[in-house]
């Protein structure tokens, strides 16, 4: 049996996550703390006390999700399993940094720091207001990147997040989205809704935020992963570090494969999704993707024994 450790993006957050995790685990309880020392201020004050509107600010919500997860994971080395028990790592859009955190590829001070500067970036791409987007429901991904391209109507318009077979989120210029949701409609989407973002992630309008990233993760280290990183654009493996550099750059402006990703990881023998944070939106899609696999969502103590006690009983529990 073959698993595969995934990690959730924006959206997932909550005020509170994570807290029980650094009441039960010293070690998930310290990577809250290097994180407001590499921030220099208390982001888990805001994860845990803070208002909703406050932590889902993209600069907030990025760095905070990220280190839920890696608590997380760090209660689950404390009880014995490590990223060795993964054959393959992959998140959603910023959760792709937090996988490559947990396999040794990003320091987690440099990542806080990565993506508090990307989530400033990407917010700062656009004025609010300018662009958008929305979830199409009930259309494949070929039908979605076909309505995107004829609502643009030499605005930007781009298929941004292949979720799984029947959830594409479109991105870019308001009004070509809002386009699309009327064209999506017409083709037979079950639902075509403009998303409560605060700026349209994944398309071309998002490259100055490419252009910040490429400065910033210039001076960072970024090593091989212990475990390989199945990429966004790519949707398949990848383990050379000058590589993944290059990836996280284009990732901003590109769409996020997440279904193909999956698809992917499971042609390659992964039969188990730990989702490895805050939420279970990931766990939904994977079954979407592939019906057969089995998920476990890990964000508390609870979650954390459980996995573990899975792990050691081995396959045929587990």
């Amino acid at each position: 049996m073959s698993r595969a450790f995934v990690f959730p993006g924006q959206g997932a957050q909550t005020i509170g996550m994570g807290r029980a995790l650094a009441e039960a685990y010293p070690a998930a309880q310290a990577v809250f703390d290097e994180v407001d020392e590499a921030l220099g201020e208390k982001l888990s004050a805001l994860i845990w006390e803070g208002t909703a509107e406050e932590l889902t600010l993209t600069a907030n919500a990025q760095p905070a999700l990220m280190t839920t997860s890696i608590a997380a994971l760090r209660a689950l080395e404390a009880e014995g399993v490590g990223i060795e028990a993964a054959s393959f790592v992959a998140g959603h859009s910023l959760g792709e940094y937090s996988a490559l955190c947990a396999a040794g590829s990003l320091s987690l001070a440099d990542t806080a720091r990565l993506l508090r500067v990307r989530g400033q970036a990407m917010q700062e791409a656009v004025p609010v207001g300018v662009g958008a987007m929305a979830a199409l429901l009930g259309l494949d991904f070929a039908t979605a990147a076909e309505v995107a391209a004829e609502a643009a109507q030499g605005e930007v318009c781009q298929a941004a997040n292949d979720n799984d077979p029947a959830q594409v989120v479109i991105s870019g210029h308001k009004a070509a989205v809002e386009r699309a949701v009327e064209i999506a409609k017409a083709r037979g989407a079950k639902r075509a809704i403009v998303l409560p973002v605060s700026a349209p992630f994944h398309c071309a309008l998002m490259q100055p935020a490419a252009a910040v990233m490429v400065n910033s993760l210039a001076g960072v280290v970024v090593e091989a992963p212990k475990v390989p990183l199945v990429a966004n654009v790519r949707a398949e493996a990848v383990e050379d570090y000058a590589e993944i550099r290059e990836l996280l750059v284009e990732q901003v402006t590109g769409s996020v494969r997440w279904r193909e990703s999956v698809a992917w990881m499971v042609q390659a023998g992964v039969t188990e999704f730990w989702e490895i944070g805050a939420g279970k939106a990931l766990s939904g899609m994977i079954k979407r993707i592939e019906r057969g696999a089995e998920t476990r969502a890990i964000g508390t103590p609870e979650d954390v024994a459980a996995a573990a006690e899975a792990y050691r009983a081995g396959p045929a529990a587990g």
